[in-house]
């Protein structure tokens, strides 16, 4: 009768077992957190870096699950997603004050709930695609009036190539706020026609 090595059982019930470790993080799942980098290399991520995040996050009255400096980021793992809007807001207002820019960049982010010795063997959980976590989501905010400014730019320039088309002579064509002026030298000027899709209002200052 065949029998098998004792060494080889062993190989196979290691392997299992390492198996089973290596498995384990996907059974916690993922926790809400935050994440502090930088974007140039004016603005370190170091320890006194840490310490404003943690006294940020500690005014905010947030109580925190887990706080870690690892490399050049920091991450700050929460236990509810409200937590983690709270603890962004107060730690980029600490980081970055409004109107400022000094490379720091606070994100939201997920990190696993392994506990501490299984992150210490660097098992980490299988990581989905965004076709298995259900896509992506995502706010886009339109800054109008920069939009208002870059469309009135664009006509202003149409303007003065649909007169210059037609040889209208212009005293100069500026942007008055959210308006556009073109002065005319003369009566005669004011009474030529643009073309129907810039036609302008003649008078001594023209505004659309």
């Amino acid at each position: 009768m065949n029998r098998y090595p004792v060494w080889k059982f062993a190989i196979i019930v290691i392997a299992l077992l390492l198996g089973v470790v290596y498995t384990l993080p996907n059974f916690f799942g993922e926790a809400p957190a935050v994440q502090v980098s930088s974007s140039k290399m004016s603005a370190k991520v170091d320890d006194a870096t840490l310490a404003r995040v943690t006294d940020a996050i500690k005014a905010a009255n947030v109580p925190v699950a887990a706080l870690t400096l690892e490399g050049n980021s920091i991450k700050a793992r929460f236990e509810s997603t409200e937590q983690q809007l709270k603890a962004k807001d107060a730690i980029q207002k600490a980081l970055i004050p409004e109107g400022t820019e000094n490379g720091y960049v606070v994100a939201l982010n997920l990190l696993s709930r392994s506990p501490a010795w299984l992150t210490s063997l660097h098992a980490a959980p299988m990581y989905l695609g965004l076709d298995l976590r259900g896509g992506v989501h995502f706010m886009l905010q339109v800054d109008m009036k920069a939009a208002l400014t870059q469309k009135t730019d664009s006509l202003a320039g149409d303007i003065r190539t649909a007169l210059r088309e037609k040889d209208v002579r212009h005293g100069g064509i500026a942007r008055n706020g959210q308006s556009i002026e073109v002065r005319v030298r003369d009566q005669a000027s004011s009474k030529s026609q643009p073309p129907s899709s810039l036609r302008l209002h003649a008078v001594s200052k023209n505004r659309l």
